[in-house]
Order: structure tokens, then sequence, then C-alpha cells
């Protein structure tokens, strides 16, 4: 096969920042994707309908004309939250999803979920009008080693918090285990995930061996190789309960290459390209439709777009940018640590 046409994919998963580096990774999102839920996690968060409406105003001021993008945004689920504001901007249509951080686990998330119990209420009133949660599946505890806590997660948060809301419809996000991965083929209903590009690609040595590889670095972590596999067996499988979020996250260089660098890598270049090469890899490209542009749609009750993409296979490797600049600095590319054969065309 030397293309393939898939219809435009979405991405379920994403942060653009705001400001100068959401103007600068905008386009990038708003060229290859057609629709992206956006990450609350600014500073301060998008925790109301108002903060949801003005951060959905600044992002279509950014966008570049000519391209058509549309912003499903997110609320921050803090111990705060009125159900009753939930509510309302899930039923004006202004908001698609709620997100749930725990406290500290991940950038911006300091003012997230530290006692499930005080959410109950905002969480209650979104099982009973079918809003999703979107979970970052992490536990805190800095007793919990950094490789085990999306497993202790979910033994120890998430299946109690299904078992006592089961009508509760969760989006475990950026899952990067076999534990994930299992516990998600397991459930019967009301559960979803979202797998990065990068999972697919990266384990832990690219952060680690033969030196600390910053721009490797994300949250939650790279694990070792089985996972990496057991996370390509589900994503090219066309199970329709996983589906593509890049988890694409910019920093600039400088907060990336320092003492205590941040997480997140940049993907949002280059992920069809990435996807396209997994799944010819492993022989599923008849599959890549369902992940990138399918499954993500049919859970959150939205059509599968109209507009195509397609991809053709280059038989030289193909390129882009080390770097693109923005107006808060320089921000690396994702580097898949292979020949990428595959390009939009």
């Amino acid at each position: 096969m030397v293309e393939i046409t898939i219809p435009k994919p979405d991405d379920w998963h994403l942060h653009l920042r705001d400001g100068a580096m959401m103007e600068g990774v905008l386009p990038y999102s708003a060229r290859d994707f057609a629709r992206a839920i956006i990450m609350p996690n600014l500073v301060p968060p998008v925790v109301t309908a108002d903060d949801a409406r003005a951060y959905r105003d600044r992002i279509m001021s950014a966008l570049p004309k000519g391209l058509g993008f549309t912003p499903l945004m997110t609320l921050y689920l803090t111990e705060g939250t009125d159900p009753a504001d939930v509510a309302q901007a899930h039923a004006s249509g202004l908001v698609t999803a709620v997100k749930l951080y725990p406290a500290g686990a991940t950038t911006n998330s300091h003012s997230g979920v530290r006692d499930l119990d005080k959410v109950m209420p905002v969480l209650e009133k979104m099982a009973a009008i079918g809003m999703p949660l979107c979970i970052h599946g992490e536990v805190t505890d800095p007793e919990v080693d950094i490789f085990d806590r999306e497993a202790v997660f979910i033994d120890t948060v998430l299946e109690p918090l299904r078992r006592r809301i089961p009508e509760l419809r969760i989006t475990l996000e950026h899952v990067t285990t076999s534990n994930g991965v299992d516990y998600v083929m397991g459930a019967v209903a009301n559960l979803a995930a979202t797998i990065t590009t990068h999972h697919l690609m990266i384990n832990r040595n690219a952060i680690l061996a033969g030196g600390i590889k910053p721009h490797y670095y994300c949250l939650p972590v790279a694990k070792r190789e089985s996972h990496r596999l057991a996370l390509r067996k589900a994503a090219t499988s066309g199970d329709a309960r996983f589906f593509l979020g890049t988890d694409s996250a910019p920093h600039v260089d400088p907060l990336k290459e320092c003492a205590c660098g941040c997480a997140g890598i940049f993907t949002s270049i280059n992920t069809h390209s990435c996807l396209a090469q997994v799944f010819e890899q492993d022989d599923a490209l008849d599959n890549l439709a369902a992940f990138a542009s399918i499954n993500g749609p049919a859970w959150y009750g939205l059509p599968v777009n109209t507009e195509t993409v397609t991809l053709v296979r280059r038989d030289q490797p193909v390129t882009w940018p080390d770097k693109i600049e923005t107006g808060d600095g320089p921000v690396t590319v994702f580097d898949p640590l292979l020949p990428i054969h595959w390009e939009i065309a």
C-alpha cells in the first residue's frame, strides 16, 4: 500500500497552553485535526463556564484563517466546582467534559482533587446528565514508585469510583501500562481510554539509556517495553474503547533542559506520520481510521468527520523541523527514534 485515506482525525487530549505559546502551536493541530479536547490546566485553570468561554474565544481568535478547527472545551475539576455550573455549561454545548487531575500529578495540577468525596456531587451530576469525566490516572503518594502510579490508581481510586457511580462515563487518559489496557478491556460499559503517539513509540529507555533525554520525559512517564507493546496491541486492534489522544504538551526548551525539567512532549506536528508508521509495522493499517478517526467521535457522541486525510508512503524517510519557534521560545519536536516514511499528501 502506498497511500491510505481516512476521515480527518480528532485529538481527544491536547494541550494548547495560552498566549504566545498557543499562537505558536495551534496551527499544527488545526492543520491536521478537525477537533480536539482542550486541556484546562492553565494558570489559573479553566474552572467555570465563563473561564471556558473566554479560553475558547482566545483559541478561535488565534486560529489561522482558512483552517477549520473546533476546540472541545473542558473544565478543571476542583473541590469547589459547582455542579450546577458544570451542568449548565454542558447543556449549552460549551463544555464537552470535565478533567480530573489528582493534585500534584502533572503540570499545573496543584489545584486538582485531593479528596474524592468532596467532588462526588459534581460526579453524580455528571453521571445523571451523561457528561464524560476525563481522568489523569495516577496516584501522587510519594511512597508509590512513579512507574507503578497508574496501576495503583486503577486499583485504589478508579475501580472504587466506578463501583460507586457505575453510570459515570470515564475516559482514562494517556493509558501507559498493560494494567490499564487490561482494565479497560475488562469493562462492560462506560469506560474508554486514550493512547498517545509517543507512548506507542518509546519506552523508558528513551528517557534514561545513554544519558538523561529531557525531551522524552512526560507524565505519565513512559514504562518498560512490555507495556509499550500492550499499548500498540490495543491501539492497532480496532477495539472501539481505545482512540487517539496525543497529549501533545509543548514546553520551551529552557524549561525542559534544566535541573527540574517540565513534563511534556510536542507531537502535534508529526502524529499522523508516526501513527501510520506504527500501524504499518503492526500490519494494521486497516485499523488506523478506527483509532484516529472513528472510535473517539463514537465515544463522545459526535459524528465522524466528513473531510478526509490521505497519507502517502515515501521511499525515503520524511522529515520535519527539529524545533518550532513560538513567541515564548523554541519548542523541540518529538523524535520517534526510527525512520518515518509516511506523510500527509
